[in-house]
């Protein structure tokens, strides 16, 4: 046996780069395709789902901000929101600090 098949344990039949190889390339593949599968798409696919909320934003929408403040929009710009909260108080975020949509019935579940 040579003394890369040593180092990397590969049999002395495969230590010539022949099936070994192929098997390493396909393992490879196959965890690149596994990571791929439940990892990297479903995150692209989270971030489309927001970057579609946030630009659907629209007046009298209530929220939620990514710091917890609850508030309704009262005006939209192009990056840029306007949150009434608790008080009449109006607060000018960023879209990007939108987390969520406040709806009636997370209220009911707490």
């Amino acid at each position: 046996m040579n003394k890369l098949g040593i180092l990397l344990q590969i049999p002395a039949e495969t230590a010539d780069g022949g099936q070994g190889m192929m098997t390493q390339i396909m393992m490879f593949g196959a965890i690149f395709l596994v990571f791929y599968l439940f990892m990297i798409r479903p995150q692209m696919k989270k971030q489309k789902e927001a970057k579609k909320f946030k630009e659907s934003l629209v007046n009298g929408t209530k929220v939620v901000t990514i710091g917890g403040v609850h508030g309704k929009i009262m005006e939209v710009k192009e990056d840029t929101v306007i949150i009434e909260v608790e008080g009449g108080n109006r607060l000018r975020m960023e879209k990007a600090a939108i987390a969520k949509e406040f709806a009636a019935e997370e209220m009911a579940k707490a």
